[in-house]
């Protein structure tokens, strides 16, 4: 029974051997393979761009039954060798031999190899090198979208740089370069007078595909007290009225224009009689008056719209009188329901609703443009289109020149209403566009002044890579990183060859934008494709921007979800993670700080961190603690 237990160990021995070897052969050939991207990498990247290669080639293998069967064996069962793989199975093969009694091969030569010591460290180094030094306290850095305001306001940049953020976020498809110029600016004296660094992140914004403007409405201005939840009375409306400006950008949107000389003779006290865009009689107290305006309060909810009749009262008697002046148009939003038709169309033309019959019946679909004109020639019936990050699903039915028919198959909620500038994905739909517009290339000679490092929008095959990189050696730039914006279906399916072509510049790194990239793979598949591009660029040694959506409901509303917190958790196996703009910003970094911080000793990358538990002290209040005693008996080991 012995010698049949010993037979049994010795063949599993030799069989995973054999298997080990097998793997190490294919990764050494594969650098044959990929030679013309290994002798291009730069020499940053050198040995970074074999390992990657070594990683491809074990990889191409089904290895679930080996990493078992070295599992029983005690040893390693290879699930942590991103970073030095040729390391980890010279590794496994040599005890595996002592295991065996043989001697060890002599091609186990590992003075060319990366090392599991030098593996993190030049992943640690090449995270530096684009992204800035590690902070205080945690390894992750947190990188902040800038909103427009930003540009004005030179105290909210110092506030973020003050609460932890090391990476600015310019966002080029927003803004312009005067706006872009001020931020940065802000930023360098926020530096100065903080004795801190952070680095400048400029995304290109590439051919992102948006619907086109919808036709607008009269404007409307709206006030109406607060209530509870019951529906009860607890404060009135402020509601602020201004003389009519001819400059209406720079008004206050919050305040109402009026025409008239009605604030010459107002006074508090006074009262303003209106009867609003329903035909319904209201009446606002005025509360303060400015030789400009005057601020009432208001215990009705009320519509306005441009030309409705105010009159200013005092003790009932009519002394003044006005009317709502000029308010900004609003734009409105195309409805949309499961089984309707919706025309994606090319040109200048304005959305607008489906138009419908006095029965009810649709005469003519509802109609949006798209900014891109090569979707319709690129297009197909039967081929998937999303919008607004997916949130409307649609079939294409029907192709033209310039006209998409689309069906919508499904919308969360039954309806939804699309606006303008919401983004379009299509899946399956090859467009062949280059990720660098015209627009990139004029904003990209901005960003190399004032930026660190910049973010490629919409990277989809190697020639997007060479274009950048192309420009990058005219503007005379090499310093300056860049960004590879993971988004697409078929930028994930050419990461591979994405990574290897950028790794021929020296500062590299990986956006992973989960949003669009949901949208393109199916949510349903969005958590494993984004652990295979982790996997891979610890392979490369590059580091990872864990971005879009990352404690999104915090941002906006002051409140995370679980989720969400789940998820910015997992951002800690990131060597950044971004976040964007909203109205508790400052809040939300503060919070992912904490996560991060709290989070650092439990993992990092993919390894679990076994530090002490707290809950692994089971003593109970007043007795002693439980001391581990010595194994009595004989212990089994293992055949």
């Amino acid at each position: 029974m012995t010698i049949g237990k010993s037979a049994a160990h010795a063949a599993v021995l030799e069989k995973t051997l054999q298997s080990i070897a097998l793997l190490r052969r294919g990764a050494l050939a594969i650098e044959g393979e990929l030679a013309s991207y290994l002798r291009k990498s730069s020499p940053t990247f050198r040995q970074s761009a074999r390992n990657l290669a070594h990683y491809l080639a074990v990889r191409r293998h089904d290895i679930r039954e080996l990493q078992q069967e070295l599992g029983k064996l005690g040893l390693s069962s290879l699930g942590r060798m991103e970073a030095h793989v040729m390391a980890a199975l010279d590794a496994v093969q040599e005890a595996l031999c002592l295991l065996q009694g043989q001697p060890v091969p002599d091609n186990l030569n590992r003075a060319s190899q990366i090392t599991f010591d030098i593996g993190h460290a030049l992943l640690a180094e090449n995270a530096v090198a684009v992204l800035g030094p590690m902070p205080p306290g945690r390894n992750a850095r947190i990188m902040v979208t800038m909103p427009s305001e930003a540009a004005e306001e030179p105290a909210f940049i110092r506030d973020l740089l003050a609460g932890g953020m090391n990476i600015m976020r310019i966002n080029g498809a927003h803004d312009n370069p005067q706006a872009w110029e001020r931020m940065v600016a802000y930023l360098r004296k926020a530096e100065k007078e903080l004795g801190t660094s952070c680095k400048v992140c400029f995304d290109l914004a590439g051919p992102k595909l948006r619907t086109g403007v919808i036709e607008p409405a009269e404007g409307v201005a709206k006030w109406k007290p607060l209530r509870n939840r019951f529906g009860q009375f607890v404060a009135p409306a402020l509601v602020g009225f201004i003389g009519e400006c001819a400059d209406m950008e720079a008004m206050d949107r919050h305040m109402i224009p009026v025409r008239g000389d009605l604030f010459v003779k107002a006074r508090a006290g006074d009262a303003i009689h209106l009867v609003d865009a329903r035909g319904r009689g209201r009446a606002l107290e005025i509360v303060e008056v400015s030789g400009s305006g005057c601020l009432c309060q208001a215990d009705r909810t009320t519509y306005v719209t441009e030309g409705v009749a105010l009159l200013l009262k005092r003790k009932g008697r009519t002394i003044a009188r006005g009317t709502i002046g000029t308010l900004p148009l609003e734009p409105l939003s195309i409805l949309l329901r499961a089984g309707d038709r919706l025309d994606v169309v090319s040109g200048e033309i304005l959305g607008r609703n489906a138009v419908r019959d006095e029965d009810g019946t649709v005469v003519e679909p509802a109609v949006v443009g798209c900014t891109l004109d090569e979707v319709f020639s690129s297009a197909r019936p039967g081929e998937r289109i999303f919008f607004d990050d997916g949130k409307v699903a649609g079939m294409i039915r029907g192709v033209s020149d310039a006209c998409l028919q689309v069906e919508i198959t499904s919308i969360p909620g039954g309806t939804y209403k699309l606006r303008d500038e919401k983004g379009i994905n299509l899946p399956d739909t090859h467009l062949g566009l280059p990720a660098l517009s015209p627009k990139d290339r004029r904003d990209l000679a901005f960003a190399v002044r004032h930026a660190d490092m910049m973010a490629m929008s919409f990277v989809q095959q190697p020639k997007d890579i060479e274009a950048l990189l192309a420009e990058l050696h005219r503007h005379d730039a090499a310093e300056v990183g860049i960004v590879l914006k993971i988004e697409t279906a078929r930028a994930f399916a050419s990461l591979p060859g994405l990574l290897l072509t950028a790794m021929r510049h020296d500062r590299v790194a990986v956006m992973v934008a989960r949003g669009d990239l949901g949208v393109e793979v199916g949510f349903e598949r969005l958590s494993e494709i984004q652990e295979e591009i982790l996997w891979l660029c610890e392979a490369a040694h590059i580091p990872v921007i864990w971005a879009t959506q990352v404690l999104e409901s915090l941002a906006k509303g002051g409140m995370p979800s679980r989720a969400e917190v789940t998820d910015a958790a997992m951002g800690a196996r990131a060597e950044c993670v971004m976040l964007n703009k909203g109205p508790y910003i400052l809040q939300t970094m503060e919070f992912l700080r904490d996560v991060l911080t709290r989070m650092q000793s439990h993992v990092e990358k993919k390894t679990a961190m076994l530090r002490r538990l707290s809950v692994s002290d089971m003593r109970q209040p007043g007795r002693k603690r439980l001391q581990a005693k010595a194994p009595t008996g004989r212990m089994r080991t293992a055949a």
